[in-house]
């Protein structure tokens, strides 16, 4: 047992964990399925003139004891009711993480803004404050946070420099239902608009979807009008008061978000049970970082920081190293930081003229070169481990993976040694 799989030992694993794509990985059953039902039978499977939609709006509003939420197609539908809410001039700069799925980035581009971004916390992956604060310029507009694979972003402090600039601040929750900040609030509470996904991979799911929530009327007001085509239906009269997109959320899919809703808790409750016993496990394991306070993360992925010199390898080679052991790991999170997607790095944007992160509209040509945020490409290229993570594991399955990372650690520091002290 003590010789790894890669190198012909027995693998510690050699049944596949759960994913969200298997039935039994999901809180999914009769009660969605009599859901769907009722609205098929009802003959109403479009949000207008539904039930369902404004329902669910009302109960996620409760449920975040927030006064607004505004349903739509998905998380990067909600954060582009945040964006198209804030109604950005073509150029005009957003601040962002460069670690976040690029359905952060779009809302911005397709708003015809431009994105900047900042590097993170070596240890967290969350943005850093202070390099936020220092790429503020008169072109900011705003700052979209991404609580990270369910860890709470620094939003006090993210807070501060949007009040002190005048900025909005976005929080993109797709990744974080219940995670809870310092002082105690939820996120997506802090900002001035938390964007929620409800893809087929997250806490609670109806295939694909989103929700936006905020205390500001005004903006509660605009995200809607931007999620039905700037279209005033309580008015009655066919007009479009401004631009916006079809993002209407359908009968179905919020039949089917109303039951996850009730669901969400115990979701959430099992994923940190678990999380705690395998933190509790690999702590101790040199050069080996498990994140800390679960009691308040929503544990999307189980992120794992290396120290390759003293965990005996990259992330890359502690990837290759458990997924042979049966283990559900991917090295990085990401392949590269979003700006070194072709999409940013060779500007293919609006029939390849780059707009808008040309001069004009942008206040300079915009570049997104290799070593922009140190701190980020360190951790997608050397030492971010993410553990891919289900409410359905057991505590068997997490003790598999315990042995798993004790297993590969033991392997990967017998050649290299543990400085003395650690």
């Amino acid at each position: 047992m003590n010789q790894l799989a890669m190198h012909g030992g027995t693998p510690v694993r050699s049944t596949p964990f759960l994913s969200a794509m298997d039935p039994a990985g999901r809180t999914l059953g009769e009660a969605e399925a009599a859901a769907l039902a009722e609205v098929i039978a009802s003959g109403r499977l479009g949000a207008t003139g539904g039930t369902q939609v404004p329902a669910f709006e009302r109960e996620f509003a409760d449920y975040y004891a927030v006064p607004h939420a505004v349903a739509c197609t998905s998380g990067t539908a909600a954060l582009h009711l945040a964006v198209g809410a804030l109604d950005p001039a073509p150029g005009d700069e957003i601040i962002t993480t460069p670690i976040t799925d690029f359905g952060t980035v779009i809302p911005i581009l397709a708003h015809n803004a431009v994105p900047v971004f900042a590097d993170v916390d070596p240890r967290t992956g969350l943005l850093d404050p202070a390099a936020v604060a220092a790429l503020v310029t008169e072109r900011t507009k705003a700052i979209i946070a991404v609580h990270l694979a369910g860890a709470p972003a620094p939003i006090a402090e993210l807070a501060e420099i949007a009040r002190k600039h005048d900025l909005m601040l976005i929080e993109d929750c797709a990744q974080a239902y219940l995670t809870e900040l310092p002082d105690g609030r939820l996120a997506g509470t802090a900002g001035h608009v938390g964007c929620f996904s409800l893809q087929q991979y997250k806490h609670i799911t109806c295939g694909d979807g989103g929700m936006a929530i905020t205390s500001d009327q005004e903006l509660a007001t605009r995200m809607r009008l931007f999620a039905d085509k700037g279209w005033p239906r309580h008015t009655g009269e066919r007009t479009h008061l401004s631009l916006g997109m079809n993002y209407r959320m359908t009968e179905l899919q919020a039949a089917v978000a109303r039951v996850q809703l009730g669901k969400l808790a115990g979701v959430v409750a099992s994923r940190r049970e678990n999380a705690r016993r395998l933190a509790d496990a690999l702590t101790g394991l040199p050069g080996v970082h498990p994140p800390t306070g679960i009691d308040r993360h929503a544990v999307w992925l189980f992120p794992v920081v290396l120290d390759p010199a003293i965990a005996g390898g990259t992330n890359a080679e502690w990837a290759g190293a458990l997924e042979a052991e049966g283990i559900p790991v991917s090295a990085g999170y990401l392949s590269r930081p979003v700006y070194g997607y072709p999409v940013l790095a060779e500007r293919n944007l609006y029939g390849g003229s780059g707009f808008p992160l040309t001069s004009p509209p942008a206040s300079r040509d915009r570049h997104y070169p290799d070593g922009l945020c140190p701190n980020a490409e360190e951790l997608i290229r050397r030492t971010l481990l993410v553990v891919h993570w289900n409410e359905a594991y057991t505590e068997s399955d997490v003790d598999d993976i315990a042995a798993a990372f004790r297993k590969v650690h033991a392997a990967l520091t017998a050649t290299v040694g543990t400085p003395s002290g650690v």
